[in-house]
């Protein structure tokens, strides 16, 4: 079991929220409508990396099709995204709402620290009614480098103002888990779509199949 815990940083997509599905399935109905050739192979690829990361690697990828029909491409798939984020139909990952009352009556603060843009996370959280049980959120707009690059980690511990041995993250993605190990924060992984490979396993502190299984091992 780790230290005493002060601070808890989570990401959101696949983490908080059950987007990874959404984000992908909007995507491919763009892409089929376009007739891009896509699959769940493409966009598992890019998992948990920024925004735009995914559009440089599609402008590789579709250079065949011209810029224009890629970037309409692009906006298309974020439009539908966002048509079903404001729908508030996106529902929270299970265990999220008992882990949340139990850091809560603990007194241990809490920080969102996504690869997403700000606008989104406002919109998912509000959605959920959760994003006042944050301290703060820290987002794509608030970085240079996105993960598997430690800095978004690194600037949510500095926004808790605790110890990087007392804080702790919750990641579903190998480049979250990737990015926590690099900043020297103990990292929970709670796979969604990937299963973790051995080497992202000894980046972990542990690894659940939900997020209900925390409370009672924080108890311990």
């Amino acid at each position: 079991m780790m230290k005493k815990i002060d601070g808890v940083i989570f990401d959101m997509d696949g983490l908080l929220f059950d987007t990874e599905l959404i984000y992908y399935q909007s995507t491919q109905k763009i892409a089929d409508a376009m007739n891009f050739p896509y699959s769940k192979e493409v966009y598992l690829e890019f998992l948990g990396v920024s925004d735009e990361e995914v559009q440089e690697n599609y402008h590789r990828i579709y250079q065949d099709f011209g810029k224009e029909k890629v970037d309409e491409f692009i906006q298309r798939s974020y439009d539908d995204t966002y048509q079903v984020f404001e729908s508030g139909e996106v529902p929270l990952k299970e265990g999220v709402l008992e882990l949340l009352d139990f850091l809560e009556q603990e007194e241990i603060p809490r920080i969102v620290a996504s690869s997403n843009v700000r606008p989104a996370i406002e919109l998912l959280l509000d959605g959920a009614g959760i994003k006042e049980r944050f301290s703060g959120i820290v987002s794509a707009e608030d970085v240079t480098r996105a993960k598997p690059d430690p800095e978004i980690f690194q600037k949510a511990l500095a926004n808790l103002g605790t110890k990087a041995d007392n804080t702790l993250i919750f990641e579903d993605s190998f480049h979250g888990v990737t990015a926590a190990d690099a900043a020297g924060i103990p990292v929970i992984m709670v796979p969604d779509l990937l299963a973790p490979t051995n080497e992202i396993k000894e980046k972990t502190l542990e690894i659940f199949e939900s997020l209900t299984q925390v409370p009672a091992y924080l108890k311990k």
